[in-house]
């Protein structure tokens, strides 16, 4: 099980990413993750750095770790603006991207909403992020895609992807790798080291092959955890 973090984007300095992303490669965490939203959802007017230049500064910052988008999301640019964005930060990062993709849901269509985008409806959606997934797999990019209705959780197998839940169970992690899903994992994780290692163990034991920490208090307390969870 590999352990990442999301990075605090939703601040006016960038310096605080990408700081926080250095810190998190120099600790040995093992993916750095970005959200997708112009406004933390629901807080129209707070600031949000944007994902893709995010992400390629990271990158640019970083050599070792992981970098990937939980969730990049469906129908806020055209799809073939999205893969080329995947394509790019690929490249950027010398192959170290997951393409985390999500079709958004009523609280993200606030920002469509507000810029004039479309919003295509549920269905519409899953078919364009299929059409997303292969391009993307097809340039050998590893993608999650963000479990939520059944369909959506199907398409996962359909297209070679993970299963990205977020603050899950560990009983629905365990019920979909059992069925043969491949599953990652995203949240807070709470607590101290230990506390947070034994999340990290029983969501391990369920079997995913990820965990992504909301941002934490302390990465060095994520870091720990994480080695307390492998048992080194």
């Amino acid at each position: 099980m590999k352990v990442g973090v999301t990075l605090p984007q939703f601040v006016d300095d960038p310096s605080v990413a990408l700081t926080a992303a250095i810190r998190a490669e120099q600790l040995g965490l093992d993916g750095l993750f970005c959200f997708d939203h112009l406004w933390p959802i629901g807080q129209r007017g707070r600031p949000a750095i944007s994902m893709p230049p995010l992400l390629g500064a990271v990158a640019a910052a970083t050599s070792t770790v992981h970098i990937g988008t939980l969730v990049a999301r469906i129908g806020l640019v055209p799809d073939v603006v999205l893969i080329e964005t995947f394509a790019s930060l690929e490249q950027i990062s010398g192959g170290r991207l997951i393409a985390g993709i999500g079709t958004g849901d009523s609280l993200s269509r606030q920002e469509n909403d507000a810029y004039g985008v479309p919003f295509d409806s549920a269905e519409g959606r899953r078919t364009s992020m299929a059409i997303v997934a292969r391009a993307v797999r097809a340039r050998g990019i590893p993608v999650w895609v963000g479990g939520g209705r059944p369909s959506t959780t199907a398409l996962a197998v359909e297209v070679g992807a993970a299963v990205n839940l977020w603050e899950d169970s560990a009983v629905r992690v365990s019920e979909l790798s059992g069925a043969g899903y491949e599953v990652t994992w995203g949240g807070p994780l709470r607590g101290d080291a230990p506390t947070m290692a034994e999340q990290l163990r029983l969501l391990a034991e369920a079997g995913v092959t990820w965990v992504v920490a909301a941002w934490p208090e302390s990465l060095e307390a994520v870091a720990q955890a994480a080695t307390l969870a492998r048992g080194s």
